[in-house]
């Protein structure tokens, strides 16, 4: 930057500020503010301080009670003795963002909601455990489930979770909530409130006068939806936007040189890398899948996508689960990969494309617009898997579309690809890949856009679930890690760090693995 530039940018800056007002950007759109129908990975960031949740969780991924006053466990009785009941107990005098009272009827109706297979629910295994719920009292639930399941503690009502408790009063009595005008602009129970949804535009929450905890230092927070990473760039440089909480690719080295700000990286459950649509015949061979992924030169990769920001990791699940196998991580082998083609049937054509049974192994790169990182990666990538004789046919699409929901005809959900670039997020605490790579998970019924399905891996997941001894879920996920290993439902690339710049007034932010935001009462500018 010259001197007048950096002048400039400072005068902006002044002109920006206004005092305890919040605004960041992450370069993702909005495709719903209810948790459980949202597709985008941003998602999670603005819920964690808007929405209902039982439980939070610390820097170190231990459960913290929100609106429960204690974690079930069989030593507390919250947990039966067969494994197949957990009992809540909610606390006392909590209210909506909207000033009404929160009881044990807003947890039946948002399970009801949960099981209503007319609602398009981005992960909807973990409902369909449930066998009853009943609430004794107002401020006691009951979940009968039909198998013990090990991970509910993550998976029903967490900062960890697509999901949150709905407001009967607000949303009620049917359970229908695909076009509720809820989702525009939920009532929740976190210390923020949204008060406008502008699409395309920008959400703004602000501090939430009926929080049972006490009122934010912060009284407004602005999340702008800008796509373009130059735009945000900019932004960030004038003071536009107070904090980029997940910056990737080239622009991350320059972000932390820049006055006035700080910085700080930590790892994240997200997993970056290739993710195949199995149900179409270029990939539905694990033998192909296997051949792409000797291929894929993912040294360069993470140099030339992520600079680094991360970790090189092989397995689908993230290494801050408990349960985290370290698999070996292939190495670059194009000679072997060409070897298993031709095994496979798949012959070099004249154009330098392989056939096979008149298919050509041609596909179809699904990418979102406006992310720098995945123009790179598919560039590359289409580089090495030419020396295959792979073809890749680049698609880009407006980042609103390609995460919007199944009943929106969104790209990932609707199977509109060959083979995807972005991420998923399992975990953090555990293992559990369902929701994800399970057969009852494929979309519309969930995030397995993979459309992946193996028997045997859906047995050890549930064997994974079923038992509450973390000796034998260790042992069922390590075999479950290699099994998926083995099929290449997706090329895991790298575990990301996210990278966040932020204005150097900004305090009380510390991010983990485990919470966007730390304790968000104590955010303040």
């Amino acid at each position: 930057m010259t001197r007048l530039a950096v002048l400039a940018a400072f005068v902006a800056l002044l002109g920006a500020y206004e005092p305890h007002v919040l605004t960041y950007a992450d370069g993702g759109d909005v495709s719903s503010l209810n948790p459980f129908i949202a597709t985008e990975g941003n998602a999670p960031i603005y819920s964690e301080l808007t929405m209902a949740e039982f439980v939070r969780f610390d820097a170190h991924g231990n459960p913290v009670p929100e609106l429960i006053t204690e974690i079930p466990t069989k030593a507390n009785g919250g947990i039966s003795r067969d494994g197949k009941a957990i009992t809540y107990h909610l606390r006392h005098n909590v209210k909506w963002s909207d000033g009404q009272p929160f009881g044990a009827d807003d947890v039946v109706f948002t399970v009801a909601v949960a099981k209503d297979d007319r609602n398009d629910l981005y992960i909807r295994d973990p409902w369909d455990r449930i066998a009853s719920v009943s609430a004794p009292d107002r401020y006691t639930v009951i979940f009968h489930l039909k198998e013990p399941y090990a991970t509910f503690i993550e998976d029903y009502f967490s900062t960890e979770s697509s999901s949150c408790v709905l407001p009967k009063h607000s949303i009620g009595p049917g359970t229908q909530i695909m076009h509720a005008p809820y989702n525009s602009l939920p009532i929740g129970i976190g210390p923020f409130r949204y008060v406008a949804y502008k699409r395309g535009d920008s959400v703004v929450m602000e501090a939430n006068p009926y929080y049972w905890r006490s009122k934010p230092k912060l009284e407004r927070v602005v999340y702008k939806i800008i796509t373009d990473q130059n735009t945000l760039m900019t932004q960030l440089e004038t003071g536009e936007i107070d904090l980029w909480p997940a910056i990737n690719g080239p622009l991350a080295e320059h972000a932390k040189t820049l006055p006035g700000k700080h910085w700080v990286s930590w790892l994240t459950n997200y997993i970056g890398g290739i993710f195949f649509n199995v149900a179409k015949p270029q990939v539905s061979d694990a033998v192909v899948r296997r051949a792409l992924r000797l291929a894929t030169d993912r040294d360069t990769l993470f140099d030339k996508v992520v600079h680094r920001n991360g970790v090189l990791t092989e397995s689908l699940v993230p290494r801050t689960s408990v349960d985290y196998l370290n698999l070996p991580i292939p190495k670059l082998d194009p000679v072997a990969a060409a070897r298993m083609l031709d095994a496979d049937g798949w012959k070099m054509g004249p154009a330098g494309i392989r056939l096979k049974k008149g298919v050509s192994l041609t596909l179809d790169l699904a990418i979102p617009a406006g992310y720098q990182p995945s123009e790179i990666f598919a560039s590359i990538l289409k580089e090495d898997w030419a020396k295959i004789g792979v073809g890749i046919t680049i698609h880009t699409w407006s980042t609103a579309q390609f995460f919007a929901p199944y009943s929106s005809g969104g790209i990932i959900q609707t199977g509109r690809f060959d083979a995807g670039l972005f991420s998923t997020a399992p975990g953090p605490i555990f293992a559990n890949i369902n929701g994800y790579y399970d057969c009852a998970s494929i979309p519309p019924n969930g995030g397995n856009a993979d459309r992946y399905c193996d028997q045997k891996v859906d047995a050890l997941d549930n064997r994974y679930l079923h038992s509450y001894d973390p000796r034998v879920r260790h042992a069922v996920a390590a075999e479950m890690q290699r099994l998926l290993d083995k099929d290449v439902p997706a090329i895991a690339i790298y575990e990301r760090a996210y990278l966040s710049v932020y204005d150097s007034r900004l305090t009380g932010y510390h991010p983990s693995s485990f919470s966007y935001w730390g304790d968000p009462l104590q955010l303040n500018i």
